[in-house]
């Protein structure tokens, strides 16, 4: 079947060119992905601007520490389950306007979320942001590969890893302003990304110029189904359990074998359908299954850290949602640096691998660190552990897509891109699910511990840990001192304990990474033979 060439790449070009034929700048490259990283730049915000206003919101509704699990649980799960049908859409239709599709879906999600009344409509709310997102997430990659050659994207691999770093460290700051602000609000924290996402769909509609590939094909809508089925059952089991039923339990053995059971079925129908939504042999690849993995285990790592870390310095530490952002900079300061530096020298060399092994040792360690976290830890090794941290994730995140693109044929470009991102949002949410859960276990354990040490004292504070044993977030500043101090203790343990156990997963992704095979990054964009292709408009 023959492909078509997106705009700007022939046949032998080493990196995109202009209609004419003619090599494109820098600039003109930039321009094009203008619009792009301005939808990225949405995508992350909206993950992580709500992360300093989530003690503040679940407080404000009502809800539990299970509602503030599943507030970033959900957004991951609908991400997650909807990232593999957008990279197969990306195949058979409009790339820019899949994109501008999805911007539209994250608004529609955003705006009402900011009305919610209670945690049920805000999560349900999530779910649409999180389609949304999974769109920007899984379509930036695929535009530039259809625009660049795996040598030269390295180089704008790191622009993008820029902009993640700067809307991961705006997110926090920003919506931790707009928390303390007392005439805006945490309902602020959705509606602001609006305006950035229509102008992003402006820029985009002038700035981005791709080919419009038609082919006679069917989407996997009974594959989606399945996948989104099966991911879902395991996250409910995991978020529950422990808490609304015991973990050996007939509740437990009905999910977990409906989970497997979707699974299979799952399998079984990728194998039989004419154009699977995940194509089951792109795995007979050891790179790709490799660092798909990998990518699962980072996903844990990724995301425990920007949903944890809030939690950690408001209800550990009492501060307020603007300094809470301020803190985390080093770990973002840490992804800025690698991600940017990596992809500029793998550009030059066309060497990777030996990036992603040393990012997942400064990964693992800075996990295993982080785990000795109380709450009077002092700062400055706070810092260095998250530094270590950012750094290790900067040269793992787009390195991993990277190395997939390299080693798949052009008609499969987006469905392998889209299958590294999606198991990475997987490990994001079963990990923060899990770990939300372990979490609020512990928390609890030394919430008793410390009120039982207390004695008498407890009781005539009228010792409940602030509303913790009923599962609530707690407002220390309403708390008398003495159970304060008990429950600030037992969420920086709790959160440490969090890091300890997310630092083995890291490890496992550092001894995937080392068997990966290195294949120099190739100087052509993935593309076929050219033929004639009419713009998108």
């Amino acid at each position: 079947m023959a492909t078509t060439t997106p705009t700007g790449v022939r046949g032998g070009s080493r990196t995109a060119t202009t209609p004419d034929g003619a090599p494109m700048t820098h600039p003109e490259i930039m321009k094009a992905l203008s619009g792009l990283m301005l939808g990225m730049f949405v995508a992350i915000l909206s993950s992580t601007i709500v992360s300093n206003a989530l003690p503040q919101i679940i407080t404000d509704l009502g809800g539990t520490q299970s509602s503030y699990t599943w507030v970033v649980t959900a957004a991951l799960l609908s991400m997650t389950a909807a990232t593999p049908l957008w990279g197969k859409l990306a195949d058979l239709f409009s790339k820019k306007l899949l994109v501008q599709i999805s911007l539209v879906v994250y608004v529609l999600g955003s705006v009402v979320a900011g009305m919610s009344q209670n945690t049920g409509t805000l999560i349900a709310c999530r779910v649409v942001q999180g389609i949304g997102v999974g769109g920007l997430s899984a379509l930036a990659q695929i535009v530039m590969a259809a625009m660049i050659s795996p040598r030269e994207r390295g180089r704008y691999s790191g622009y993008l890893g820029a902009v993640f770093a700067v809307a991961t460290v705006g997110g926090p700051l920003l919506g931790g302003v707009i928390t303390d602000t007392e005439w805006l609000g945490w309902r602020w924290c959705f509606y602001v990304g609006v305006p950035f996402a229509v102008i992003a769909l402006i820029v985009l509609q002038r700035t981005l110029k791709l080919p419009v590939v038609r082919r006679d094909v069917k989407v996997d809508w009974l594959g989606a189904f399945l996948i989104s089925g099966a991911v879902s059952l395991l996250l409910i089991w995991v978020t529950q359990a422990g808490d609304s039923y015991d973990w050996i339990s007939w509740q437990t053995w009905t999910m977990t074998a409906g989970a497997v059971a979707l699974g299979a079925l799952f399998v079984l129908v990728e194998s039989r359908a004419s154009d699977p939504i995940i194509p089951l042999r792109l795995f007979r690849n050891k790179t790709i299954s490799l660092a798909s993995a990998a990518s699962l285990f980072v996903g844990v790592a990724m995301f425990s850290g920007t949903v944890f870390f809030s939690q950690y310095f408001q209800l550990a530490r009492n501060e307020s949602p603007t300094m809470s952002g301020v803190l985390t900079i080093p770990m973002i300061g840490g992804l800025f640096v690698s991600s940017t530096v990596s992809g500029l020298v793998i550009t030059r060399t066309g060497k990777w691998k030996a990036w992603l092994v040393s990012g997942g040792v400064l990964l693992t360690a800075g996990l295993g660190l982080l785990g000795s976290l109380r709450y009077d830890t002092p700062y400055w090794k706070i810092a260095l552990f998250m530094a270590l941290t950012g750094l290790g994730l900067g040269m793992m995140m787009q390195n991993l897509v990277l190395a997939t693109q390299n080693q798949v044929a052009p008609e499969d470009l987006g469905a392998a891109s889209s299958v590294v991102t999606f198991f990475r949002s997987l490990g994001g949410a079963v990990g923060v699910s899990a770990l939300g859960a372990v979490m609020a276990h512990q928390v609890t354990g030394y919430v008793k511990d410390g009120l039982t040490a207390l004695g008498p004292k407890a009781a005539a504070l009228g010792g409940t840990g602030g509303g913790t044993g009923g599962g609530g977030i707690p407002d220390l500043d309403k708390l008398p001192a003495p159970i304060r101090e008990v429950v600030e203790s037992a969420y920086g343990h709790g959160v440490g304990d969090v890091f300890l156990y997310s630092a083995p997963f890291a490890l496992l992704g550092l001894v995937l990474v080392v068997f990966i095979r290195e294949v120099a990054l190739k100087s052509k964009p993935l593309t076929g033979a050219a033929a004639p292709a009419s713009p998108e408009d």
